[in-house]
């Protein structure tokens, strides 16, 4: 029934192949940057990982981060629910300059780049789709529909602060998660993805 509910949810009409596919490369290149940082997350731009857990990413294999990646939404987060924040962000685009952008990795860089790509192609796409996949806001998602990709390419490099693991504060999750993907458990990793979905629904909660 878990399974049927999770695949259910993926085949919807507003879901793409092609919207999913690239959202799973964007889970697998997110934790491909977890990985990369085992041991440090405390420190500052280090994703804000509960405990013990990057360490944990490290060691999975191209494959099993693959498997784990394969979710029908992100894993990643960059304040999607807050809508003040993006609000003043994005209007605030076009006077941007490169002279205020703090000093962060071609990674991570990289990453929110196309992160923030992906997150307006979904919003304009339609309500529904962003606040499904991202977690976003009605009125965040509007403010994504009214940016420009020049504008967000400009916010690419001062975002990566923001930059985080979704659901960050939830140990069970993601310790769930990557010891799912290690032990190539199928059915253990659809039941955490479903719980992953339990998550999205919870935090839009009143």
């Amino acid at each position: 029934m878990q399974d049927a509910f999770i695949g259910s949810w993926a085949r919807q009409p507003h879901l793409s192949v092609e919207m999913l596919g690239s959202l799973h490369d964007l889970n697998h290149r997110f934790l491909d940057l977890l990985g990369a940082r085992a041991g440090d997350w405390r420190l500052p731009g280090a994703l804000h990982l509960p405990g013990e857990v990057s360490g944990q990413v490290a060691p999975l294999s191209a494959a099993q981060r693959a498997a784990a990646a394969n979710c029908p939404y992100a894993l990643f987060d960059l304040r999607f629910h807050d809508t003040e924040h993006w609000r003043a962000r994005l209007a605030s685009a076009g006077h941007w300059r490169i002279a205020d952008a703090t000093v962060v990795d071609d990674d991570m860089a990289s990453f929110v780049r196309l992160a923030l790509f992906y997150a307006w192609h979904v919003a304009s796409t339609g309500k529904l789709t962003a606040h499904l996949l991202l977690g976003m806001s009605e009125h965040t998602a509007a403010a994504f529909r009214g940016a420009t990709l020049n504008g967000l390419q400009a916010l690419a490099a001062s975002e990566t602060v923001n930059l985080t693991a979704r659901w960050c504060t939830s140990g069970a999750y993601w310790s769930a998660l990557t010891g799912a993907a290690s032990r190539a458990d199928a059915a253990r990793l659809r039941r955490v993805q479903l719980f992953g979905l339990q998550l999205a629904a919870a935090a839009r909660l009143p």
